[in-house]
């Protein structure tokens, strides 16, 4: 099975563990087993003995106080090292798993996350993960341990009476042809079942998130019933799973039943007919309750690995999610950039079957050069600055960095080169500090605070209740928008990148605090080469060169007087915005 050969390449580096579980669930295990030769021996040869009343006593006593000895003191510390060990070695196979996994996210392109819900990938990461934890204990721990049990009881009996022992295991061809016909259907209902609870995961944190939109616009009732949808999916497959899972438990109980029914009756007729010692009977019905219990254990645990298989299907499938943008074999490092960048006929659409987005575009920006791009929205614009960091890669065309293909550069270290201040802010559920910290990770306090003091954030964040120590909440959601924005600016001073794209970075925000920002963003665009994406075009009439993009295509360029002077393109625009 591939996904369980590929599962297995997490579990290598524990295998020792695994063994050492193994052996020490065996111990835990075979110590019950004693306990039907116990019974036969108090029955045959102590009740029914010839020795004295007092001798029988003597014998008795002395056994059992060896059996107390080992199921009070013995057994327990093995109970506790054998439960410890199988979920120490779990936990950290799913550990790994998980750093496996978020490593992946972290490659995987925008366009990737543009179309999938994150509350479905989270499902994967946290729910699926958690369920593949069974194939671990049971799979490669308890199955084994319960196998063993069967073996070592089996050749218990059959030392005692070969023909009863026969009796006993008759109905084990009839185990394997259930598990073969349930356990196969089972596997899909329960991929299906997980797939159902992974939308309604996705669509729960979908809603959740946006709370304050639901409650403006009062459709409360709507999303009530849209979440009534998916939550009746899940529960149709739900049940569909529990139905077949239910069908499994009656077949397999009901051969679990009739064993010990088969074995009374033929020891009965043994014992009869003097063929058998009563201790003996008593013992081997012992014996199948020792027998069958792990065997029951067994088909649950096809239940269990069923599901965990199904997880597992999940869990790979979502990281054999290919990578879009990746780096080629000898891709150097982006140290010690310039700046001087030149788009040489570009072309980009999102998806195969869709139209270009950009085509056959060519821009050349010097080092240390300002270059503003205007035009109307859906224009292109904010496509072709998230093409420099290699957010996608071009359809066609190439971008050369310091005249090198930016593809021949390692992403990462690209990345490192650029610093980027987005309309829609992003900050993390932390504190102040921790957010802009995020430009340099491990900068100092001194560091921190002129960052701050750069962006004319430090004012404000001192008025904060812990100052720098503040959390912002979800998104940034204790903040103003001028006051996220200043942060997010902070953090690209302390990255203290060459190259700088601002993609809207002062609209729908008031007056003073675009003010703060605009001087913020002057700063910060000295002397490196920087990318504005405006639609206020009073914000950018300083720029070095201003290009006006239309459907992808250059329309017009130059700077703010060259453009006014044409009275073209740029200018309608402008005389709008001005009017307005």
């Amino acid at each position: 099975m591939g996904v369980v050969k590929r599962y297995l390449a997490f579990v290598k580096p524990y295998r020792l563990q695994i063994i050492g579980t193994i052996i020490i669930g065996v111990i835990k295990f075979s110590i019950p087993l004693l306990l039907p030769l116990l019974i036969r021996h108090v029955v045959d040869n102590i009740i029914g003995g010839n020795g004295t009343e007092a001798e029988k006593t003597k014998e008795l006593l002395t056994i059992m106080g060896f059996m107390f000895v080992l199921f009070v003191v013995i057994r327990p510390p093995v109970e506790y090292y054998r439960q410890y060990f199988a979920q120490w070695t779990a936990s950290k196979i799913l550990y790994d798993i998980r750093d496996q996994l978020f490593t992946h996210l972290q490659k995987l392109s925008l366009r990737y996350y543009a179309n999938t819900r994150a509350g479905e990938i989270i499902s994967r990461v946290i729910n699926d993960v958690e369920q593949t934890k069974n194939f671990v204990i049971t799979g490669l721990m308890n199955v084994w341990l319960d196998v063993v049990t069967i073996i070592i009881a089996v050749g218990i009996m059959f030392s005692m009476n070969v023909k009863l022992t026969l009796v006993s295991i008759v109905l084990f061809p009839l185990y394997g042809l259930s598990v073969k016909y349930f356990y196969g259907r089972l596997r899909h209902l329960t991929r299906v079942r997980s797939q159902a609870l992974a939308e309604v995961q996705g669509h729960l944190h979908e809603r959740v998130q946006g709370m304050p939109v639901i409650r403006s616009f009062a459709t409360e009732e709507f999303e009530q019933k849209q979440f009534a949808k998916e939550n009746a999916n899940f529960l149709e497959k739900a049940l569909t799973h529990t139905s077949w899972n239910a069908k499994t438990f009656s077949v397999v109980n009901t051969l679990t039943d009739i064993a010990p029914l088969i074995v009374i009756t033929f020891a009965g007729y043994q014992v009869i007919q003097g063929q058998l010692t009563i201790g003996t009977m008593v013992a081997f019905i012992a014996y199948i309750e020792q027998l069958y219990n792990p065997l029951r254990r067994l088909i649950n645990s096809s239940t269990t690995l069923t599901q965990a298989f199904a997880s597992m299907d999940r869990v790979f499938e979502f990281i054999d999610v290919p990578y879009e943008v990746v780096d080629k074999p000898d891709a150097k490092k982006a140290d010690g950039v310039k700046g001087e960048i030149e788009f040489q006929n570009i072309s980009f659409r999102y998806q195969e079957d869709e139209a270009l987005i950009i085509e056959g575009l060519s821009l050349k920006v010097k080092k240390g050069e300002t270059l503003a791009l205007v035009g109307m929205s859906g224009g292109g614009k904010s496509t072709l600055v998230s093409l420099l960091p290699r957010f996608y890669d071009v359809t066609g065309g190439r971008i050369l960095l310091d005249g090198i293909d930016i593809r021949d550069y390692e992403a990462q270290s690209l990345r490192e080169q650029i610093g980027m201040v987005l309309q829609d802010t992003f900050l993390f559920s932390n504190t102040v500090r921790e957010n802009i910290l995020i430009g340099k990770p491990g900068a100092s306090e001194e560091e921190i605070v002129a960052a701050a003091k750069a962006a004319n954030a430090h004012d404000f964040i001192t008025k904060l209740p812990k100052g720098y120590d503040t959390k912002v909440g979800e998104r940034g959601v204790k903040l103003s928008g001028g006051q996220k924005q200043r942060v997010s600016i902070a953090r690209v001073f302390l990255k203290n990148p060459p190259i700088l794209i601002l993609d809207e970075a002062t609209s729908a925000l008031d007056l003073e605090s675009e003010h703060l920002i605009q001087e913020a963003l002057e700063n910060l665009a000295k002397e490196r080469t920087t990318f504005i994406v405006a639609h206020r075009l009073s914000t950018i009439t300083h720029s070095d060169k201003i290009v006006v993009i239309e459907d992808g295509n250059v329309l017009e360029e130059g700077t703010h007087q060259e453009l006014m002077d044409k009275q073209s393109h740029y200018y309608k625009l402008f005389q709008i915005q001005q009017l307005d």
